[in-house]
């Protein structure tokens, strides 16, 4: 199980960042999650910088990718070498998308017209392509998923597993990163936003 997390320049750490730590909980199922970035490094909107685990070519064949957000997501947006490089097929793979990222599915033509989550800051500029935001933190249609605020990136990753490995993996997923005291209480509430959506 291949799973690209698309980072850019500018990115937000908490989007990739969480969202590859829960997917890694299934290391030991063969997933194979990857810091996947345009560039050899990307430096963060916090001044974090990385090396890329792969290239984009990495998406092409994942099973799952997943774009997170950052600073200038406008930008890539319309730069023409990066989106050619991001030939994804909603009937083969699992797409999700974080915050900003979701103006990428967007320009992409993933979203087909279907509502969709972003962050605040966000909101507009996916409005003006064309597409309905809706005030929650996660939808999901068929392969595409798309989250709204930083810390909906669990959602995400629980939406991943739960879809491809089932229920039972993503319950201990999260239950493995939530807060001690908080621990039954975090993984009800993010099944419960996403188990309506596994199977649409």
């Amino acid at each position: 199980m291949n799973i690209a997390i698309l980072t850019f320049d500018g990115f937000n750490e908490l989007d990739s960042f969480i969202a590859l730590g829960i997917l890694n909980r299934m290391k030991g199922e063969g997933w194979n999650v990857q810091i996947t970035c345009p560039s050899e490094k990307v430096t963060s909107m916090n001044g974090v910088t990385i090396e890329a685990q792969q290239t984009l070519a990495f998406a092409q064949q994942a099973d799952v990718v997943l774009f997170g957000s950052g600073i200038y997501t406008r930008e890539i947006a319309k730069d023409k070498a990066i989106l050619a490089q991001l030939e994804l097929d909603s009937s083969k793979q699992v797409i999700g998308a974080q915050c900003s990222g979701t103006l990428l599915l967007a320009t992409l033509g993933l979203l087909n017209g279907l509502p969709a989550c972003t962050d605040l800051t966000t909101k507009p500029w996916v409005i003006e392509a064309g597409i309905d935001v809706l005030n929650q933190p996660f939808i999901a249609n068929g392969n595409v998923a798309t989250a709204g605020g930083c810390m909906s990136s669990q959602y995400l990753a629980t939406w991943v597993i739960s879809k491809i490995a089932g229920r039972s993996a993503a319950e201990a997923a999260i239950h493995y990163v939530a807060p001690v005291g908080e621990k039954d209480e975090t993984v009800a509430r993010s099944m419960a936003v996403v188990e309506s959506y596994i199977k649409r």
